[in-house]
């Protein structure tokens, strides 16, 4: 007797700030990546930010309450995946931080950050899953600091955008070092950080790659800004659209 096939997985997808303002394609192709993975996706109503600007900039106790209310919209699904691995890391790495001194919330902090991924590892680690989409074009990859530092990030989008069809990877020098976005301090130390996305847009003008591909919007909008302002023909985009076959439509910083 054949058994019966495991059900889908109940996945909730955590949007993001910046994908919800700035960039909802982003959205939309991992919707469709995590579907044609086999997932149920459910998109929680009532989320809101992580919580990382006030985490990362010394608001604990504004941080631990939105952490709470995310901790409690989240914990009744399968898997929690989210676009973005500065995200990923504020409830997988910095919840149960959070909540070190607290036992009452430290379980349920615990149990949210263990079934919390980055997209792009839950694809390609979790599900096993490769894309069938096609896009003929040569593309260079940035590894963001919080998805490559704090989660691992570097393999598994590579594994994934070489299953699109037509696509040609080129390195990138420097793909480990920072963009100079760093959330707030791009906004602390404007001069700092325009020197270093100066030298990261210099190294993507280098590779001879026609996009950008990365896996952290803020990351991508702060390097998409310092190639066009440097008339840069490079477009960038984030490593969900390509692989979800969303890689041809208008790229960051262009008109719809």
């Amino acid at each position: 007797m054949t058994p019966a096939p495991a059900p889908a997985p109940r996945v909730a997808l955590f949007v993001t700030c910046l994908v919800d303002l700035i960039r909802p394609r982003v959205g939309f192709a991992a919707l469709r990546a995590l579907e044609a993975a086999g997932c149920t996706v459910v998109v929680p109503a009532g989320q809101t930010c992580c919580g990382q600007p006030a985490l990362n900039s010394g608001a604990r106790a504004e941080a631990t309450a939105i952490a709470r209310r995310t901790i409690a919209l989240l914990e009744g699904h399968d898997a929690v995946v989210v676009p973005s691995g500065s995200c990923a890391a504020t409830i997988r790495v910095h919840y149960p931080e959070l909540f070190e001194h607290d036992p009452a919330w430290r379980g349920r902090a615990e149990a949210v950050a263990a079934k919390t991924y980055e997209i792009m590892a839950y694809l390609d680690e979790v599900r096993g899953w490769r894309p069938e989409t096609a896009l003929t074009a040569t593309a260079t990859y940035h590894d963001s600091c919080s998805g490559l530092r704090e989660l691992g990030i570097k393999a598994q989008p590579r594994r994934l955008l070489r299953g699109v069809a037509g696509l040609s990877l080129t390195p990138l020098e420097g793909a480990e070092t920072c963009c100079g976005f760093g959330g707030t301090f791009c906004v602390k130390y404007p001069a700092i950080s325009n020197a270093i996305a100066g030298e990261k847009a210099a190294a993507i003008d280098a590779s001879g790659a026609e996009l950008l591909l990365a896996g952290d919007l803020g990351c991508l909008m702060n390097m998409a800004g310092k190639l066009h302002r440097e008339g840069s023909p490079v477009r960038a985009y984030h490593a969900i659209e390509v692989i979800a076959g969303m890689g041809d439509g208008p790229a960051i910083g262009e008109d719809a």
